[in-house]
Parts: C-alpha cells; structure tokens; sequence
C-alpha cells in the first residue's frame, strides 16, 4: 500500500480538493543533502497541484492519509505508459511487414501510439484512492486522569 498525508484544501458535497503535505517526499528524507533527485524534488515542489477526491465531511485544514494498493497503481501505469509504446511499435512492424515507406511507417506508428494513448484514457481502470482521517492528538491539560 502506497500511503501519503494531504491536507483538505476545500471541501463541498461530500468532496474534498487536497494536496500534500511539505513534509512528504524529498524534504523528508534524510538523504536529501547527497542526492541528486532533491534538487528536482525542491523544483517539482513549486508547484503545488490538488485533487478532488470523495471525502464525506471533510473540513477545511484536515489531514487525510491517502493510500493506493501497488498493484493497481502498476496496472494504471502499464496502461499509460507500456500500451501506447507497444501499439506504436507493432504499427510501425506491421508498416514494415507490408512493404509501406518508411514515412508510412512513422505515421502507423503514431496511430498505435496515439490508439494506445486512447485506449488508456477510456478502458484503463482507475487505482482505487482509499482515505482515511487523520486524527491529531491532542493533549488533555485538564488535569484529570484519562
């Protein structure tokens, strides 16, 4: 299970627009200093995207702890990125095969990539986005034993 804490950006009708916490990714890790991918993390950070999902009395300020299952998340990615590749290749094979130009077979293998693209955005299925609240502690000052 892939997990991430957000933050409910704004939230209406039982939907929720997050986006993620600063202290996830590169800038929580203790690596950060020796390695390459934090100068890219820091840039990519800039840019702070949300996302809409279904959160039932979500409010303004709270964390959630989203979680994607690792499978679905490779069949999503298999779909987006190993499809279209592979049309593309078998188009421009089959371009080969029956003796087209190779002009006819870059074009076959940008409608197998284009297919492929397609195919993915209408028939791949979504990763399920499981949520659940985080709830902070907060200390009893009251002076009463719990």
């Amino acid at each position: 299970m892939i997990e991430a804490r957000v933050r409910v950006i704004s939230a209406a009708n039982g939907m929720a627009w997050v986006s993620s916490s600063e202290s996830s990714g590169c800038s929580a890790c203790q690596s950060q200093s020796s390695c390459g991918i934090s100068g890219l993390g820091k840039y990519l950070s800039r840019r702070r995207t949300t996302l809409p999902i279904q959160q039932a009395g979500a409010q303004v300020g709270d964390e959630l702890k989203v979680c994607v299952d690792e499978s679905e998340l490779l069949r999503a990615s298999a779909y987006a990125y190993l499809l279209p590749a592979l049309l593309a290749v078998i188009g421009a094979a089959l371009a080969d095969a029956v003796g087209a130009s190779d002009l006819a077979a870059a074009i076959s293998a940008l409608a197998g990539f284009v297919a492929g693209l397609l195919v993915a955005r209408f028939f791949a299925p979504m990763p399920q986005i499981r949520t659940t609240p985080i709830n902070p502690i907060t200390p009893d000052f009251s002076g009463e034993p719990s």
